[in-house]
């Protein structure tokens, strides 16, 4: 649950100084470049950009990269998994170990973990770099949102850290009462699915609470709002979403002149 705690962010970064707009927006273009594009290397050169970014978007790159494992193990695993259970194995064969699949295959699957990891170091970017706050104000006074939605919104986000806590807190109360797993996978299991349903009742509670507190402080009642934190879209956050589509154009024109564009239509 060490995944659900907020990353500590470096203020003067530009990247977090930025509307949390334009990052959702850039963090959108190339989304959509990397679901039209199959091949590897419109994946390739996306991902080397924004991991190139990451010593300047105010993120620790130790921190991100202790907590993002899961996310690369998964990506790995999706793109072996469709390697070793394609139901046609295309190109040269190759024997790695018992196991024999064809060339191209090889490269539709890492090519398929690189557009993952690259999807989900985008989004990453432009959500871990913005204070809930932000992109709240920022979806009322730039997109016209409902008042309602976007608070709504922000209030889970503030109490997602809070699952971590209910989470450490059941842990440490199975060890005072000697509950322990032990080796056996079945136990972990069933102990893990019982500390989710824990969380569920009590995420279920807080929500229940914090509703009727909004409801008792009179949210919702009048149809208009005033904004106490002014959110503009500055020059440099247009220079945000341009540099997000240069990259997107930039990495299917690398594609296009290597002769390795696959789209997805088509």
């Amino acid at each position: 649950m060490r995944l659900l705690t907020p990353l500590e962010l470096r203020p003067s970064a530009a990247l977090v100084r930025a509307n949390p707009l334009a990052k959702l927006a850039g963090a959108a273009i190339l989304l959509v470049a990397l679901l039209v594009s199959l091949d590897w290397v419109t994946a390739s050169v996306i991902l080397a950009v924004l991991v190139a970014l990451i010593p300047h978007s105010g993120l620790d790159p130790r921190a991100l990269g202790a907590r993002s494992w899961f996310i690369v193990v998964t990506a790995i695993s999706i793109g072996a998994f469709n390697v070793l259970f394609a139901s046609v194995q295309s190109g040269t064969t190759i024997e790695l170990g018992p196991v024999r699949v064809g060339s191209q295959t090889l490269i539709d699957g890492a090519g398929l973990s690189i557009r993952l990891l690259a999807v989900a170091l985008a989004g990453i970017l432009a959500t871990a770099t913005s204070q809930p706050t932000d992109v709240a104000d920022a979806l009322i006074q730039q997109l016209r949102v409902s008042p309602r939605f976007a608070v709504g919104a922000l209030a889970s986000l503030r109490l997602i850290p809070s699952l971590a806590r209910d989470w450490q807190t059941v842990s440490l109360a199975r060890r005072a009462r000697g509950v322990d797993a032990g080796r056996s996978p079945i136990a972990v299991a069933r102990l893990f699915a019982g500390g989710l349903l824990t969380l569920l009742i009590a995420a279920v509670r807080r929500g229940s609470r914090m509703a009727l507190a909004m409801e008792a402080r009179g949210f919702g009642a009048l149809p208009c709002r005033t904004v106490a934190r002014v959110q503009r879209m500055r020059a440099a956050d247009w220079g945000w979403i341009a540099a997000a589509g240069l990259l997107a154009s930039a990495a299917v024109g690398v594609s296009l002149m290597l002769g390795t564009w696959r789209p997805l239509l088509g």
